[in-house]
């Protein structure tokens, strides 16, 4: 039987069920996965991110809209059931009460929790925020969409291991 709630999943299991890639995979780790309710996970930032090289020249932050990315990639993985990341993905389709607290900057790690607002079969929305040693830096509702995938190749088997 598969376990609903994996304790951690580390990065090498999240490439098997998120469809990014570096530059582009904004999640190191989940700590914690209840299918369609709540995760948790995190991204480490260090001074090599690519968007810092150019955000800001001597001012090194991470973009708000980087956060939102990384949010909405915690939160695919709720939206999705066990076999669905091999046929179907989650698309962000909207955002809403957006709001940046405080910057994000080389050496945080940014702590991510993401929790179902309603969910239905071919969409869902998520209250999801963003902390830095325990201060809020980023919060948001996200809204996504489910979309059937031919060949998508991804599995979220992993997350009920």
């Amino acid at each position: 039987m598969l376990a609903e709630t994996p304790t951690s999943m580390d990065i090498l299991k999240l490439m098997r069920v998120l469809p990014h890639r570096y530059p582009m995979l904004l999640v190191d780790r989940i700590t914690y996965y209840e299918m369609h309710e709540r995760v948790t996970g995190y991204k480490n930032l260090s001074i090599n991110e690519a968007f810092f090289q150019g955000h800001f020249p001597g001012q090194p932050l991470m973009p708000g809209v980087y956060m939102i990315e990384a949010l909405a990639q915690l939160g695919g993985t709720i939206i999705l059931g066990p076999d669905d990341f091999s046929r179907r993905i989650a698309f962000l389709t909207g955002i809403d009460k957006a709001k940046f607290r405080r910057p994000v900057v080389p050496g945080d790690r940014l702590d991510m929790e993401i929790t179902r607002i309603r969910l239905r079969s071919n969409m869902g929305r998520v209250k999801a925020d963003a902390r830095v040693d325990g201060k809020l830096a980023c919060s948001a509702e996200l809204m996504f969409s489910v979309s059937e995938v031919a060949a998508f190749g991804m599995d979220a088997a992993v997350l009920h291991e």
